[in-house]
């Protein structure tokens, strides 16, 4: 149990990969905060951790918004009295398009939830963390941030501020004894790669994959293994990093 007795919010974890990293976390010993917009899935996902004798609430909260957040921070204390862990993993994308196409209202969006989001979780959630002696966050960037690519320029620019931001969260809150790290996917099989694409066809999977050396897209699994390590004692000396699970996309 590589997180016996600690407490994690995972935003973002009804579907996709705050899914599968909140189902490893759990499976791991840890008690897990399922947060999400989507109370359904939500609900879901805390619901099947439950029914596997894993320990999980669903709280809903919308990431963009700071009284949300800070709720969220204070629904997490209160259910499982502490905070460890944070998986800032909510994220949206416009549609694999022109630059010229995206309009002012759904930039607004993209940057909101991927980029202000940190801002948020920073503010409600480092405060905890210095009161009681450390913490951890693992933020799910994308290999956007790091060799960006047509048609998604408005969603690279967040995940880059993402690396960046988190990379400079690390050396500023290091002396408090939080770390902060950060995770690079490869698209995957999740509900925002038929946007990231533009289209879901054969043919368009064809070509996507093409670009991935090891011959597929990420999976759930392989995001959740890397944000259990990066959230665990295994990594106590780890802070600033940022690991592309991708395949090799990178390289």
């Amino acid at each position: 149990m590589r997180l016996s007795g600690k407490v994690a919010i995972i935003t973002g974890a009804g579907s996709g990969f705050g899914q599968g990293i909140a189902e490893r976390f759990a499976a791991e010993g840890a008690k897990v905060i399922v947060n999400d917009v989507n109370a359904g899935g939500g609900e879901k996902v805390a619901a099947d951790i439950r029914a596997r004798g894993g320990q999980a609430l669903f709280v809903q909260a919308d990431v963009s918004k700071g009284d949300q957040v800070a709720a969220l921070r204070a629904a997490t204390t209160q259910a499982f009295g502490g905070l460890d862990i944070v998986v800032n993993n909510a994220g949206v994308s416009h549609r694999n398009q022109s630059l010229l196409d995206v309009d002012e209202q759904e930039f607004d969006r993209v940057y909101a939830i991927n980029v202000k989001s940190l801002y948020w979780t920073a503010q409600h959630m480092v405060p905890w963390f210095k009161e009681h002696g450390g913490g951890v966050f693992v933020n799910i960037a994308s290999t956007a941030g790091v060799r960006p690519r047509p048609g998604l320029v408005w969603y690279n620019g967040t995940k880059g501020a993402m690396i960046v931001t988190s990379k400079a969260m690390a050396v500023e809150l290091a002396p408090f004894g939080i770390r902060v790290n950060v995770i690079n996917p490869v698209a995957g099989e999740t509900p925002l790669l038929a946007t990231f694409m533009g289209e879901d066809t054969p043919e368009m999977r064809a070509k996507f994959i093409a670009s991935i050396p090891l011959g597929r897209f990420s999976r759930p699994s392989d995001i959740a293994n890397a944000a259990l390590f990066l959230a665990s004692d295994e990594a106590q000396f780890i802070t600033g990093a940022c690991l592309e699970v991708d395949g090799g996309r990178c390289v």
